[in-house]
């Protein structure tokens, strides 16, 4: 599940992410159905981002009839006035990076999301090939990158990578590099740029905040 929220300012960023870390830790872990909750500021100062791993839909169904009320009832006192943007249902896909003995802590998240037009789980899944085809065959790939994990929305709709760069500013020179965005100039990544029924999208840059986990 990946959930955006709007706070407003950066003081109102802090204060929100020690909101949700007081209200998590007051608490039990809900239960087995929640592997993993992340959040992360936004480099716009204004927006969070919520990465959530669960065992399937009807644990976060099981959450929210149980325990999300309360829990978002705690942080909005302390932080009144969040606003509640979207939230998306996804599975991962495919992984990229992460080579053996890479031991980098990843200092930037990149969420890259991409809006198709209509429902179309095999172009999805036909998208996320190219991008790793144009990986593979990038002459100079940017040592910065970590890591690309390529999920795709149960309604077929969109495609979201959680890419983990070492720092913002690997990620902006990468973007600085010639080419149109990330990836050298390659007949490859034409393709993926100039995929039939690509019809929204954006980038934005996350700084890790709080991560939780059983028994953490």
């Amino acid at each position: 599940m990946v959930s955006t929220w709007r706070v407003g300012t950066p003081v109102r960023q802090r204060a929100a992410v020690e909101a949700i870390a007081k209200t998590w830790q007051s608490r039990d872990w809900p239960f087995d159905g929640l592997l993993s909750y992340t959040v992360y500021t936004g480099e716009d100062g204004d927006t969070l981002l919520h990465y959530s791993q669960w065992r399937d839909e009807e644990a976060y169904r099981e959450f929210v009839a149980r325990h999300r009320d309360d829990r978002n009832g705690e942080i909005d006192a302390a932080v009144p006035g969040i606003e509640r943007v979207e939230l998306r249902s996804y599975e991962l896909y495919r992984t990229s990076g992460s080579a053996q003995g890479d031991s980098r802590v990843p200092g930037c998240v990149v969420i890259v999301d991409v809006e198709f037009e209509g429902a179309d789980a095999a172009r999805q899944r036909d998208w996320v090939d190219g991008v790793f085809e144009a990986l593979e065959t990038d002459p100079h790939p940017h040592p910065g990158g970590i890591s690309g994990n390529f999920h795709i929305s149960l309604d077929g709709t969109r495609v979201l990578n959680y890419a983990e760069w070492d720092s913002a500013r690997s990620h902006i020179e990468a973007l600085a590099a010639p080419g149109d965005g990330i990836g050298s100039a390659t007949p490859q990544w034409r393709k993926v740029l100039t995929y039939p029924g690509v019809v929204g999208g954006g980038v934005k840059r996350y700084a890790p905040a709080l991560s939780l986990s059983p028994g953490a």
